[in-house]
């Protein structure tokens, strides 16, 4: 950050998002473009506007948080809201099949709490009925499926490095693929649909004579942030261990007590972004304000989008997902939780249920 700031002298984007985006490219491997952007909600929707048109519909989990939502209509498209997997709170494909139409473009997974579900089911899902894949991987940067990391595989991914993701860079996100199309898209789209002009900022140059061929929006990474983002990355592999360890120790040591659930999760290859855990009997709430009261906080993750005004739809029930909805509480889980602190939270939700 010292560098940038007082050193290189440009703390717009340059040279350090140039680095950040190679660097992020040879963790992923597997030859993957990375585009870097200032949110995961950015990531998003430049993704979305990159492979649908106006009114084109996007199929999409209604349990997930509602930038997912936004940048499918901040693209011109129909979010279509669709049931969870009870066990994954992952996409239902079921489901989804039977909310397909004309006008379905893509499918949007959501890696809810780094968990990827039956991906290879929803890519050949897409397949079948022709449709883009953008994964919403904002949870689970570091998680690895069937071997590789994902963003290293797959059509469209994006990330969000906000400040309590698996990595940061205060605020940003990538969009990662092999699609040269969107890649050129995403690059242009990122600086006001300024043409090519991505390489010159990389070289410390300026556009004072461009092209601009579609909308566009002020979406590029600052070099500040590509800083903080290039730090970051040289320590996740001690971070990405910590999460998974926190989160083995709550399934151990909450195993015991009856009336609590688990999500489906293997942490040995899921990278967790939050700790969601299901409180049976109705009692979520009464914990969640008992552990409050302790000074412990908690989180529920999320208010299904279905519910919300500006995206309800007629006779929309989702049965999995507002179940789930009534259950979830996301526990501490970051990576300056000591042992003893996780011990405070344990024994807390053990007193709770004597």
């Amino acid at each position: 950050m010292r560098r940038v700031i007082l050193e290189d002298g440009y703390l717009g984007m340059g040279q350090e998002v140039c680095h950040f985006e190679k660097e992020l490219g040879g963790f992923l491997k597997n030859k993957v473009q990375v585009t870097c952007v200032n949110s995961g909600t950015a990531a998003l929707h430049l993704a979305v506007m990159s492979v649908i048109g106006p009114g084109d519909e996007v199929l999409l989990p209604s349990f997930t948080f509602v930038a997912s939502f936004q940048a499918i209509t901040a693209a011109g498209g129909q979010p279509v809201a669709c049931d969870i997997d009870p066990d994954t709170l992952t996409i239902d494909l079921n489901d989804a099949a039977g909310r397909l139409t004309k006008k379905t473009r893509a499918i949007m997974p959501v890696h809810y709490s780094g968990g990827v579900g039956d991906l290879k089911a929803v890519y050949a899902f897409a397949r079948k009925h022709k449709l883009r894949v953008i994964e919403d991987a904002a949870h689970a940067f570091g998680t690895t499926y069937q071997g590789k990391r994902v963003g290293s595989f797959g059509d469209i991914v994006c990330f969000s490095f906000d400040g309590i993701k698996n990595i940061t860079c205060g605020e940003g996100g990538a969009v990662v693929t092999k699609d040269k199309k969107v890649v050129e898209f995403v690059k242009d789209a990122r600086l006001l649909g300024v043409r090519k002009d991505t390489e010159k900022r990389f070289k410390g140059q300026r556009s004072w004579e461009f092209e601009v061929l579609h909308q566009g929006y002020r979406y590029h990474m600052s070099n500040l942030l590509a800083a903080i983002g290039r730090v970051q990355l040289k320590k996740f592999l001690r971070f990405a261990p910590v999460r998974q360890t926190l989160a083995k120790e709550y399934q151990k040591k909450l195993a015991r007590i009856s009336g609590l659930e688990f999500v489906e999760r293997d942490y040995n290859t899921v990278v967790p972004h939050i700790f969601p855990l299901l409180v049976k009997n109705g009692r979520r709430d009464a914990l969640r304000i008992f552990l409050q009261e302790k000074g412990i906080e908690t989180g529920i993750h999320y208010y299904p989008n279905h519910w919300l005004k500006f995206f309800s739809k007629k006779n929309v029930h989702l049965p999995a997902t507002e179940r789930i909805y009534s259950e979830i509480l996301s526990l501490p889980l970051h990576p300056g939780i000591s042992h003893v602190d996780q011990r405070r939270v344990i024994a807390a939700i053990g007193e709770f249920f004597k």
